[in-house]
């Protein structure tokens, strides 16, 4: 099995809120942390047209004519320079702060929020995207509110990390406990792969990983009648998914497998909350029994619950 790089390019969208500067405290802290030196990390800032909202109502608006005006290319510089370019500012010295030595590019662009992240991703052939789970001013919303959920469900390319409302303090890695909650989809294992390279870097600091199969209860009986033992197949899957790791030389006393039985999302938040894990691994698409789309049901109640528990959507591709 080949190990790549788990995070080689980081695109890390802000928005000037706390939120945003606990995305990137999270990327500075995990750039360091690697074996490897990043090769850059890209601060994007996007600006919307939102602050002009306060003028508006001293304007006959229209869009196109507006535009083209002296008063709207004013406004708008000075919202680059009050607001926009400091923010980037801001966030170049958090990373330098902390220790990142790598490369750091300051972006400026204006438009859709989502669209411009997923487009710059694609053409800039990011590997990784860090963003915060909410946002205030250009990025109003929670996770699956408007510019997370756009990114989350079309940034099919990128392994997109959703940073927790919590991160550890104290520590030089924001990643030491992980969760990986399987179905025995190739997609689920996708996250068994993902882990297995983050610890090719992060080895001196990731002291735990779970593997968790829920064993669904509202399909128990109609699985066993037509003679699939759930428990049995629970264990073929965290076997396959252990032994996948142990190749890679991760150490078997940090790895540890977990059945649990019942309603799978609340299972794996319950799971997530008593055991205080700082990283979940989520495959991008497929439940095969659970029949979920990506972010449909299992996936979309662990987003909008685990508020604090950083959370990875591993690339499909």
């Amino acid at each position: 099995m080949e190990i790549k790089f788990p995070y080689e390019k980081i695109l890390l969208p802000i928005d000037g809120s706390e939120h945003s500067r606990r995305a990137v405290k999270f990327a500075g802290s995990l750039g360091i942390s690697s074996g490897r030196q990043l090769s850059g990390i890209t601060l994007l800032r996007v600006i919307t047209g939102r602050y002009m909202k306060n003028y508006l109502p001293f304007f006959d608006f229209r869009a196109e004519i507006l535009k083209q005006s002296d008063t709207f290319t004013n406004y708008k510089q000075r919202h680059i320079e009050t607001n926009i370019l400091p923010s980037l500012d801001e966030c170049e010295r958090i990373l330098r702060d902390i220790g990142f030595e790598g490369q750091i590019d300051k972006v400026m662009l204006e438009g859709d929020p989502s669209q411009e992240i997923i487009r710059i991703a694609d053409e800039e052939n990011f590997s990784t995207i860090i963003m915060a789970r909410r946002g205030i001013s250009e990025f109003a919303g929670i996770i699956l509110g408007s510019v997370t959920n756009k990114v989350v469900h079309s940034a099919i390319g990128q392994t997109v990390y959703i940073v927790g409302q919590k991160i550890p303090e104290g520590k030089r890695c924001p990643i030491t406990k992980v969760l990986i909650p399987l179905d025995g989809s190739s997609y689920s294992m996708k996250g068994v792969i993902h882990v297995a390279s983050l610890f090719q870097e992060l080895k001196d600091f990731i002291d735990n990983i779970t593997l968790l199969k829920v064993i669904n209860v509202a399909v128990y009986l109609k699985r066993l009648k037509e003679g699939i033992d759930s428990e049995e197949e629970a264990e073929k899957i965290l076997n396959e998914a252990k032994e996948i790791l142990l190749k890679v030389n991760i150490p078997e006393k940090i790895i540890s497998t977990k059945v649990r039985v019942g309603d799978p999302s609340e299972e794996i938040i319950r799971e997530a909350e008593e055991n205080d894990y700082n990283l979940i691994i989520i495959g991008r698409k497929g439940r095969t029994a659970l029949k979920d789309l990506i972010l449909g049901g299992v996936s979309t109640t662990v987003f909008q619950r685990c508020q604090d528990t950083t959370i990875t959507l591993v690339s499909s591709e």
